[in-house]
């Protein structure tokens, strides 16, 4: 038998997310690290800006990653990063210095506080401007899921209590591992409004699991201003294989920031509140492979930068769809692959001993896109083993494949990412 014990890191972005911790059935016992969550934490303005440029520059790393794969993409670049950080807490040596290279990570001391400050400033976002138009929602929460038997240290525990807020529960892996695994996965259904159900398969919590990390985001927003679903139609959406397929076009002139540049075209579709926006990137026909593998961070905020407020003749594509992948093998062909490695990771920040690995990384996300705005869920699993529109001179017809990125508006960082290669 494997003599290195299993630990399962759950983060979930979905559709809402309830920043109390409190179980599905009631059965499992709260144990509370003595510290509570810092509420104000004292972050410098440079250690933030520094945490989003990181979590956006691998947001970008992993899409061109991932977009070797066909069909339609969509991720929550910041569930996965926020996931990991939590995971980075407990890793040491080689495997510490390789997520912070693969991840954009500063040092533990820096990171964690960083990433209390960005939710807490994200969650701050939500605002009502309009009696007929609903608030904003950006909702996190954290929760941790220990083995009873199992003891892990004082200081890690400390860690994710005071800078995410996760409260500890202690679970019966050991005896019980399938009623344990439902437990969560009720939780995880509660906090997403039954948008992501059955998050733990059966068989990934076995008697060997000694802990569950479940990280939870949700976003729902209008738009500013709305598409007038009357001038939505039945059009044509024009595949990368020259073909075509049915598509509900929406259709409205909007005053939006918008630039054309060297391929391609972009639009910012902003939500109520002003918070949050859509950029959507629309590349030349027949130039969308180029422009999707010249992204990255530096290149998509010189793309923002361009833009300017215009008046812009507007056609974009109703749209609902989900992505799932494991992410195991392409953070290791990233850089992190002593983290997957059983005989090799150290994630003695946990435990005190080198007996713990990641097995897997898995992602689920779902978006919708209609005349009203936008609600996008997500889930991540980090499992770790033991070792008609206006005439305006402008146009955006979103009639072929593009990506988009939603963005909050205040710190800069992207929430989700995604393209668009058949809406149907």
């Amino acid at each position: 038998m494997n003599t290195l014990q299993r630990i399962i890191v759950f983060p979930v972005l979905a559709s809402i997310l309830l920043s109390a911790c409190t179980t599905g059935s009631g059965t499992t016992q709260e144990a509370q690290s003595l510290r509570s969550r810092e509420k104000k934490p004292s972050v410098s303005a440079g250690d933030y800006q520094t945490l989003v440029n990181g979590n956006n520059t691998f947001a970008l790393d992993l899409y061109q990653t991932l977009n070797t794969q066909e069909g339609n993409l969509f991720y929550s670049p910041f569930s996965i990063s926020l996931a990991l950080a939590m995971t980075y807490t407990g890793a040491r040596g080689e495997t510490e210095t390789q997520m912070a290279n693969t991840l954009h990570f500063g040092s533990q001391e820096q990171v964690h506080p960083a990433f209390n400050a960005l939710d807490l400033a994200l969650e701050k976002n939500a605002i009502v401007i309009d009696k007929d138009q609903e608030p904003m929602q950006l909702d996190i929460a954290n929760s941790v899921w220990a083995e009873q038997t199992f003891t892990f240290l004082p200081d890690f525990l400390d860690t994710l209590a005071v800078n995410y807020g996760a409260g500890i529960y202690l679970s019966d892996f050991f005896n019980n591992p399938d009623p344990s695994r439902q437990e969560i996965n009720s939780w995880v259904s509660e906090k997403t409004k039954d948008k992501i159900n059955n998050l733990l398969p059966e068989g990934s919590v076995s008697p060997d699991t000694k802990m569950v990390l479940v990280n939870a985001i949700y976003f729902k927003g209008d738009w500013l201003t709305p598409f007038d679903p009357n001038n939505t139609y039945e059009g044509q959406f024009n595949l990368l294989d020259g073909s075509t397929t049915p598509a509900s076009m929406m259709a409205d002139g909007f005053f939006i920031p918008f630039a054309v540049g060297d391929g391609y075209a972009i639009a910012e579709f902003p939500y109520a509140g002003g918070s949050a926006v859509m950029d959507v990137l629309l590349p030349d026909e027949g130039r969308f492979d180029e422009i999707e593998s010249q992204l990255s961070n530096e290149i998509v905020q010189q793309m923002l930068a361009n833009m300017s407020p215009a008046e812009v003749r507007v056609q974009l594509p109703k749209f609902t769809f989900e992505s799932q992948f494991s992410l195991a093998g392409t953070l290791e062909q990233m850089g992190m692959d002593a983290a997957f490695d059983a005989s090799r990771a150290d994630f003695s920040g946990m435990t005190g001993k080198k007996d713990l690995y990641i097995g897997d990384v898995i992602h689920k996300a779902f978006v919708a896109v209609d005349e009203k705005g936008t609600e996008a869920a997500a889930a991540t699993a980090v499992i770790m083993e033991t070792t008609a529109a206006r005439m305006v001179e402008n146009t955006f017809i979103a009639d072929r494949p593009f990506i988009f990125f939603i963005r909050d508006m205040q710190s800069g960082q992207i929430l989700f990412i995604g393209r668009v290669i058949n809406p149907k």
